[in-house]
């Protein structure tokens, strides 16, 4: 409810809490999980099964979607697939194995990141947290890192009453691809491009270092913000993604060093 203003008796609207939509079979584990997220203010919308799931999905907003690799009726890839047909939500899966195929095949799937069950609550709150900061990325303001052009064809952004913009963003052109760093839009051949919000905090870390290697650890704590080793796969599947959307030959392979973005 909104709470009045001291004196002034206007309201003031509270934030509305995250939402998480949480798909798990395990009764015992949806119902901990549940109670933990809670506990950390998160509100919580559960399902047993993959169909469920993907109903809840298409019935409402949620921040991020958290989901169990084996499901009934509709698995957990499969679900995620589902899901990317038409939306970048955050999406974090759990395997109970940590099973390289299963791993594999949600992050090629499009989720952004997996846990391994049985799960820390402040390991899965730590990845919850992250994934929220980089859906919810501003770039910070500063000089433009690659180089800077318009592109005819190219829309600028709209101001805030709708109307067309003049180039107040900076605007980052590689070959085809444009990035509008403010905007947060990128374009191909003119043509916009939907990335998810890690394929896009990966692309502005290229962006930000045209030509320059950046091997897997840094990728990991710069895009995935994790402060301790993670998985080098996480970033290769992504990097594999984005190579998709933005053309293969736009991201380089340095064998045993990282990967670089094309001047």
């Amino acid at each position: 409810m909104p709470s009045s203003a001291a004196g002034g008796g206007a309201s003031v609207s509270m934030p509305a809490p995250v939402t998480i939509l949480l798909v798990e079979d395990d009764a015992v584990i949806r119902r901990s999980v549940t109670m933990a997220l809670e506990r950390y203010g998160y509100h919580v919308t559960a399902a047993a099964d993959g169909l469920t799931g993907l109903e809840l999905f298409r019935e409402g907003r949620h921040d991020l979607l958290l989901l169990d690799v084996m499901l009934p009726g509709l698995d957990g890839i499969g679900l995620c697939r589902r899901i990317r047909e038409t939306s970048v939500d955050p999406v974090l899966m759990m395997s109970a194995r940590g099973d390289a195929l299963d791993v594999v095949s949600g992050l090629e799937a499009g989720a952004d990141d997996y846990v391994v069950k049985p799960v820390d609550t402040a390991v899965l709150v730590a990845r919850i947290r992250s994934l929220l900061r980089r859906a919810s990325f501003t770039p910070a303001p500063g000089p433009a890192a690659g180089p800077v052009a318009d592109r005819p064809g190219l829309p600028d952004p709209p101001d805030r009453s709708g109307r067309p913009g003049r180039h107040r963003h900076a605007r980052l052109v590689f070959g085809d691809l444009v990035i509008d760093t403010g905007g947060l839009e990128v374009f191909r051949d003119g043509e916009p491009v939907a990335l998810a919000p890690t394929e896009l905090r990966l692309l502005l870390e290229f962006a930000a270092n045209p030509g320059i290697v950046l091997d897997r650890q840094t990728l990991l704590r710069d895009v995935w913000d994790y402060g301790w080793d993670g998985d080098s796969r996480v970033v290769d599947l992504c990097v594999q993604r984005l190579r998709k959307k933005i053309g293969a030959e736009r991201i380089e392979t340095v064998r045993g060093f990282g990967y670089k973005l094309r001047r």
